[in-house]
């Protein structure tokens, strides 16, 4: 039988940043909850790198080029707006979430203070629905151009949190490809799998359909969506950026799918917006009759994974 517990509601928030604006970002992220609430949610997920944007800048101005002037400005400009945790900056958005009882994962631009606070990490957040910050998990490699702005993370973050009957997990991008990583939150119980995206239906088209066969899981994968309107009239450089970049930066294609592989929700392109849907805990249980990647599917005795979860630091003060 259907349930309460069994039965959660989710909202997809494919929002446009107000890009490189961490103030503004974090009044559009806390209306986005509010509304989600209005809506019956339970759960909201926002975008890779959503607060405060992702830097797309990289591909149009020879983001490579070594000790460049404009390179070191964008990267200062974007270092000035990423989050420091510790500092506070999550504080009104966790309080948003104990307001509306929401649980919310959130992609961030962390300068994280346990290496120094300049290098930036591509961090998803999870905060539970009282407002705590349960875990933050830095991206463990950083994608092609991105590798110039974002430093690798470890794997202290790759934790599981129950909502109702759920086990939810999440990964940065193209981390879901990660064969290992994905195993990581399956043995932890993984039934509902968050995959966050800067942006685009071609990332999300094959493979938010292929974890969710192969975990018989859940797989809500959420990204942004931005067009070159969208840039702010004062970020440094932009007629550079402007010349080469596209009229659509990233086209969304948030979406779900169900354990058997289903489309729960199709992908939804050009358009910024919140989508929402209700997953029932027990079509898990129903598709693991058959296939248990991390149960009586799997052979321990044969093949084991490893994880270490220390959060790393070069300096350890005793």
């Amino acid at each position: 039988m259907k349930t309460n517990n069994t039965i959660l509601t989710i909202g997809l928030a494919q929002i446009t940043p107000v890009w490189l604006n961490k103030v503004d970002t974090i009044q559009k992220i806390e209306n986005f909850i509010k509304e989600a609430s209005e809506q019956g949610c339970e759960l909201i997920v926002f975008g890779e790198a959503v607060l405060p944007g992702y830097p797309f800048w990289l591909s149009f101005t020879d983001g490579a080029r070594f000790d460049n002037p404009t390179q070191k400005e964008l990267y200062a400009h974007y270092a000035e707006q990423a989050i420091q945790i510790e500092a506070g900056e999550l504080e009104s958005i966790c309080a948003c979430a104990q307001k509306h009882q929401m649980s919310v994962y959130l992609g961030i631009i962390e300068r994280a203070k346990n290496r120094g606070g300049h290098s930036l990490y591509c961090s998803l957040v999870f905060i539970n629905n009282e407002g705590q910050i349960k875990s933050v998990h830095r991206k463990l490699q950083p994608t092609y151009e991105e590798r110039l702005v974002w430093a690798p993370g470890d794997g202290n973050g790759l934790r599981v949190h129950p909502i109702k009957s759920f086990t939810v997990g999440g990964l940065n991008c193209w981390e879901n490809w990660m064969p290992l990583p994905r195993t990581a939150l399956y043995g932890q119980g993984e039934n509902l799998h968050i995959a966050v995206w800067p942006g685009s239906r071609r990332n999300t088209d094959d493979i938010t359909r292929f974890m969710a066969k192969e975990g018989r899981s859940f797989v809500v994968s959420v990204s942004s969506y931005m067009t070159k309107n969208d840039f702010p009239k004062d970020t440094p450089h932009l007629d550079l950026i402007l010349e080469r970049c596209p009229d659509v930066l990233a086209d969304g294609g948030s979406c779900v799918a169900g354990p058997s592989g289903q489309w729960v929700v199709e992908p939804v392109v050009g358009k910024e917006q919140l989508n929402t849907a209700s997953i029932d805990y027990r079509k898990v249980l129903e598709e693991r009759q058959n296939f248990d990647p991390v149960g009586h599917y799997s052979r321990p005795d044969v093949t084991k994974l490893i994880v270490n979860q220390e959060r790393q630091s070069l300096v350890d003060f005793k």
